[in-house]
């Protein structure tokens, strides 16, 4: 092949990969769960912090899942997301942190 359509052989392909990990529309959003709830912001601050611990579990345990599908929409995923920022401690605040032995402000 001529380097012109392999790149684009190339970039279909990537494309196609790329196009089916895109998230699809949840059908639960908005719909009650078994235990008659929909989750909202709290409680996806709460399955934020603790989806680490629940990841593992779910390896597992097949009933075990991170994630809630019947959810609120945007108001859980800030929640879940700023639970996972506030477990892994964010990086915001070891970016400014100076490094051992080095004078703040300082450049190496």
């Amino acid at each position: 092949m001529k380097p012109p359509l392999t790149l684009l052989v190339l970039v279909l392909v990537l494309l196609s990969i790329l196009g089916g990990c895109a998230a699809g529309p949840n059908q639960f959003k908005g719909t009650a769960s078994e235990h008659h709830e929909v989750a909202g912001f709290w409680l996806g601050l709460w399955q934020g912090f603790i989806a680490p611990f629940v990841f593992v579990a779910s390896l597992f345990n097949s009933h075990r899942n991170i994630y809630e599908v019947h959810n609120n929409g945007a108001w859980y995923n800030f929640g879940y997301l700023f639970g996972l920022a506030c477990f892994f401690g964010g990086t915001a605040n070891r970016a400014s942190r100076p490094q051992c032995g080095q004078a703040p402000g300082s450049a190496k």
